[in-house]
């Protein structure tokens, strides 16, 4: 999510640069509840040390209202694709929905 949210940083960066200014809520999609609550929640956890600086970093820009997390189901992650093991009905919707094609399919 930090590094999410430093590419969001960036892209405002450059727009700005380009001279658009973007001054809404960014929004980064998230498939994970436990990150989200981690992120919002202040309270220092112990499974939670390794991410500490990340974490500050995060909570920070949430609450200079620069960006937010909505969490997003497992089902309409189309990332997914790209990280994990997708089988069935679901890889056919979410190839469908990128817009691949087979460039071998016969015609």
């Amino acid at each position: 999510m930090a590094h999410g949210v430093c590419e969001l940083l960036w892209i405002q960066r450059v727009l700005t640069e380009l001279g658009i200014h973007y001054t809404d809520l960014m929004t980064l999609h998230c498939d994970n509840k436990a990150a989200i609550s981690i992120a919002h929640n202040p309270v220092q956890h112990d499974r939670t040390k390794h991410v500490e600086i990340d974490r500050h970093f995060i909570k920070e820009k949430l609450d200079q209202k620069l960006i937010q997390f909505p969490f997003v189901q497992s089902a309409y992650q189309l990332a997914d694709i790209l990280t994990k093991v997708v089988l069935g009905p679901a890889f056919q919707r979410v190839i469908t929905k990128l817009g691949m094609t087979d460039i071998y399919a016969p015609t």
